[in-house]
């Protein structure tokens, strides 16, 4: 139950040609706590109610629990959560023996788009493809919970 993940921003859409999938998906906040952020989130016809807590220094690692739940009580969730809905199609993107997962955001926080890759340990090695930008782990301003609060299209360039 400890996710340990690195995010990058994307500076090209060469991802796509290696994508081996696509899901759009729509997730709120029933809490955006840093300490217990709990996310509801449809992605293609199912439903997930997930925790997480507060990161470690590095913005690396912290705990997450996740649950599928019926596709309508998600839809229902949806409706209650904080304002700030977040669209995005995420794209799961193989390269090397990890598999990039690569958001791209809609709505207002159209424009941005952003790479995780899990890790099985914070030291953990992995190909960068050319596609990778900069590096925003750790960055709270690129966390889901605080792109809904305050999004892309609204920070100053």
């Amino acid at each position: 139950m400890i996710e340990i993940e690195r995010k990058f921003l994307v500076n090209s859409d060469a991802y796509r040609t290696g994508a081996s999938s696509n899901h759009r998906i729509e997730q709120g906040f029933l809490n955006t706590d840093p300490d217990r952020t709990v996310r509801v989130r449809i992605k293609g016809d199912k439903g997930y109610l997930t925790i997480k807590g507060r990161s470690n220094e590095a913005g690396t690692t912290r705990f997450e629990w996740e649950q599928e739940i019926a596709l309508a009580e998600a839809e229902a969730l949806l409706k209650i959560c904080e304002e700030g809905v977040i669209e995005k199609v995420r794209y799961m993107v193989p390269v090397g023996s990890h598999i990039f997962e690569v958001d791209e955001f809609a709505g207002s926080n159209n424009g941005l788009t952003v790479a995780e890759v899990e890790l099985t340990n914070e030291a953990e090695t992995f190909k960068k493809p050319i596609w990778l930008g900069e590096e925003v782990t750790g960055d709270s301003r690129y966390y889901n919970s605080q792109l809904s609060k305050r999004p892309y299209k609204t920070w100053k360039k």
